[in-house]
């Protein structure tokens, strides 16, 4: 298997489509989280405040950050992105419609931090308000790109004749060898993004 720039965005391009679906997903999530804490949303509020105390009581980064340890913070954020974030993304993405309902639902847990503890918005301070768009993005873009990623093999799965499908016969586990390479080449281009995103979010303050 051949993993070179070239490769990863031919992988790139022939899942554009399901990428730009899970995006749109996402931001539609945001935008709507973000709706409802900014008009005070009682509910949004409080499912807020008790998500920040869950992650700081028991999150290996919000712990690790609490202790003045930025970088293990960053590490750990990492890791959880990619293993516990992404991967189950792309492989929900094999049955095709899960990974939208996790977008969303991310998506709106991204909005609803757009305030802080004391409900007050996060994006009246011109710094506050580019370090949570630039983290945000640097987030939902590599989450977007494996959700995506993992459609578009799901596409291929079940219409292997329609416009989703690899001309190659091959296969593995069942699954189209050549989709399986690019899953693979995608990944080399993620993980390197979830490092930046997480060493943004927990190093640039």
């Amino acid at each position: 298997m051949t993993i070179s720039l070239p490769t990863i965005f031919v992988a790139l391009r022939r899942a554009r489509l399901p990428i730009l679906w899970i995006l749109l997903t996402y931001m539609l999530g945001v935008v709507a989280g973000a709706v409802m804490v900014h008009a005070h949303n009682a509910f949004a509020l409080r499912y807020g405040d008790s998500l920040v105390a869950r992650a700081f009581a028991s999150d290996p980064a919000a712990v690790a950050l609490k202790r003045h340890l930025p970088l293990r913070a960053a590490l750990f954020d990492f890791a959880g992105n990619l293993g516990l974030g992404a991967v189950p993304s792309t492989i929900m993405g094999l049955a095709v419609a899960p990974p939208f309902p996790l977008a969303a639902y991310r998506g709106w847990v991204g909005g609803i931090v757009s305030v802080d503890g004391r409900h007050e918005s996060r994006l009246r301070i011109w710094r506050e308000l580019i370090y949570y768009v630039g983290v945000m993005l640097l987030q939902l873009i590599p989450y977007s790109v494996a959700g995506g990623a993992g459609v578009r093999l799901g596409l291929a799965l079940l219409l292997p004749r329609g416009r989703y499908g690899y001309p190659a016969s091959e296969t593995w586990f069942g699954l189209p060898a050549e989709g399986v390479r690019d899953i693979v080449r995608i990944y080399v281009l993620l993980v390197p993004l979830f490092l930046v995103a997480s060493l943004v979010e927990f190093l640039v303050r």
